[in-house]
């Protein structure tokens, strides 16, 4: 289930540069997630939480993503969020088989995140579950009882907004996601902005603000990453949310790497 729940927030984070290397958009989409600037994104996660990828798809990727929204059927669920206290808005996840676009970014995602998953449950002590494919993680999460996907696209319109809350659907938890914005800010929609917010250890949070262009995406901290501490290593408990909207409207695409119970 979601977690959701609001702390204090000092926004105080310095904002991560987008590489200024552009992603080749001719390529298939598994071989541009690959071919992104990995050591920088790399070092921006460890640095911050978050990493921006810079752009990923297509304008007309980004519209025919957003227009699946009216397919229901492509979809298992459909949450209201006003309904459950979460914000305003409303959001879907994709059923099985996933839309081919979605399924490949996810796929392609893994690997790379691969290593630093590993790496921050080193610094942490803690288990490292994730075997070497994203295939096999999932096996894992479906013999867990974890066995519904997760990838989502969410609509926001004027006045929409998302509580900030952690992605968490079962004991198995990949420690970072992907979201990818599909709409262009200034010209479909203002406000709206991606938010996160770390709680650091003994003192006040600290938060990142993050206005995604069309195709943009960006990857972040699911529940908890590892920061520097007098005692070595500690959990810096992360949540992310989006500020209200504006005007206009605003979709994107989330990629979650484990599935839910």
């Amino acid at each position: 289930m979601t977690s959701r729940t609001s702390p204090a927030t000092l926004f105080d984070a310095p904002t991560p540069v987008a590489s200024t290397a552009p992603i080749d958009l001719s390529a298939p989409p598994g071989a541009r997630v690959a071919s992104a600037d990995w050591p920088r994104l790399v070092d921006e996660l460890n640095e911050f939480g978050c990493a921006a990828v810079g752009q990923l798809l297509t304008e007309d990727e980004c519209r025919s993503v957003s227009a699946l929204y009216d397919d229901v059927a492509l979809f298992r669920s459909t949450v209201d969020m006003a309904r459950y206290r979460f914000g305003s808005g409303q959001y879907r996840y994709f059923a099985y088989p996933l839309p081919e676009l979605v399924a490949q970014l996810r796929q392609a995602f893994y690997p790379p995140l691969l290593p630093v998953a590993r790496d921050w449950a080193d610094k942490l002590r803690g288990a490292a579950p994730w075997p070497d494919t994203l295939e096999a993680w999932l096996d894992a999460c479906h013999a867990a009882g974890q066995t519904r996907p997760t990838p989502i696209l969410l609509r926001y319109q004027e006045g929409d907004w998302n509580a900030l809350h952690r992605d968490l659907y079962g004991e198995l938890v990949f420690p970072l996601q992907v979201v990818i914005c599909l709409d262009e800010p200034g010209v479909d929609h203002t406000g709206g902005e991606f938010m996160l917010v770390e709680q650091r250890p003994r003192a006040q949070s600290k938060g990142t603000v993050r206005a995604l262009r069309r195709g943009e995406a960006l990857i972040f901290t699911t529940r908890d990453r590892p920061v520097r501490s007098t005692r070595g290593w500690s959990a810096a408990p992360v949540r992310h949310g989006v500020s209200t909207l504006l005007s206009g409207t605003r979709h994107t695409l989330g990629l979650v790497l484990h599935d839910a119970s």
